[in-house]
């Protein structure tokens, strides 16, 4: 069920039936599971909202919320502190679950969360071949990209096109190295990716990227690196030294329009044309849908 099946095995026997009893469109589709202390389980699929009950009961409660929270940590809170000091977990096929309750502090810093009063559970799909329109785009001669910046909204499926992009460049020739700080592109679980990268990616899983993209110029060599969510300041340090070893670049930002990107921590490297090509993604007619490519002038290339 592309993935599917690992996140009902987390759920309770009655919500996973009720899912698998979907219509396949809608099952298909699925992006997200809720799950909240007091509510309904409530689902997203194709940008709708819909809503399942529990068996016997019209809400979730504590009970519930709690062994669904220790099934999806595999009942080793300690093993996934780290990561709940973030917000959010990822279990295996990639899956991300972002976590709300009440957080322990120590020494002004999150430790972990306990208590959980909600559960949002975000599928993570792929979608071989999804890149390919606009990979004409990304190309110079002599193996290089033009350094690239996929802008989209929030769950417009800008992982999912980066994700394509860095497998059939992998699969091209490239040396690509991907700084996962999320686990969001590779979904790696147990040192194995969930997703098809292609045959010549390497991935420094969970580091900063500031950090994590200085590591793989060091260590791995890559042609490019790949990397998801970019725009803090700090993540500029990192971006100048790879293109100063002549590294091409591939990343995400949250944003609608240039104007964002401009405004964003990297602005300045986009107006200076270190980033010379920008994806802008859009929900419509559908999820994923390139609405232009535009050079670092704001010029439509397309």
């Amino acid at each position: 069920m592309n993935g599917l099946d690992k996140i009902l095995e987390k759920l309770p026997l009655d919500v996973g039936d009720q899912i698998i009893g979907l219509p396949s469109s809608i099952r298909k589709n699925l992006e997200e599971i809720r799950i909240r202390n007091g509510y309904p389980v409530r689902f997203f699929s194709s940008g709708n909202e819909y809503e399942l009950k529990p068996k016997n009961s019209k809400t979730m409660d504590q009970y519930m919320i709690n062994n669904i929270f220790n099934s999806l940590l595999n009942y080793s809170v300690y093993a996934y502190q780290e990561e709940l000091a973030n917000g959010y977990i990822t279990i295996e096929g990639g899956h991300r679950v972002g976590i709300c309750g009440r957080t322990v502090m120590d020494n002004g810093r999150v430790k972990t969360i306990k208590d959980i009063s909600s559960i949002n559970i975000r599928r993570s799909r792929e979608i071989t071949g999804v890149s390919d329109p606009c990979m004409g785009y990304l190309m110079k001669e002599k193996h290089q990209i033009y350094n690239t910046i996929i802008v989209s909204p929030p769950k417009c499926g800008k992982t999912t096109l980066l994700r394509d992009m860095v497998r059939n460049l992998s699969n091209m020739g490239f040396q690509v190295g991907v700084c996962d700080e999320r686990t969001e592109i590779s979904g790696m679980y147990n040192g194995q990716p969930s997703f098809d990268l292609g045959t010549r990616t390497d991935i420094m899983d969970g580091c900063p990227k500031e950090k994590g993209m200085i590591m793989l110029i060091r260590s791995m060599s890559p042609d490019i690196i790949a990397t998801d969510e970019i725009g803090k300041k700090e993540d500029g340090h990192a971006i100048e030294a790879a293109v100063c070893a002549g590294v091409g670049l591939l990343t995400t930002i949250h944003g609608s329009s240039y104007r964002d990107v401009i405004n964003s921590g990297i602005g300045e490297l986009v107006e200076t044309g270190v980033f010379e090509r920008l994806i802008f993604l859009s929900n419509l007619p559908s999820i994923g849908s390139i609405s232009a490519i535009r050079d670092w002038r704001n010029q439509n290339v397309v």
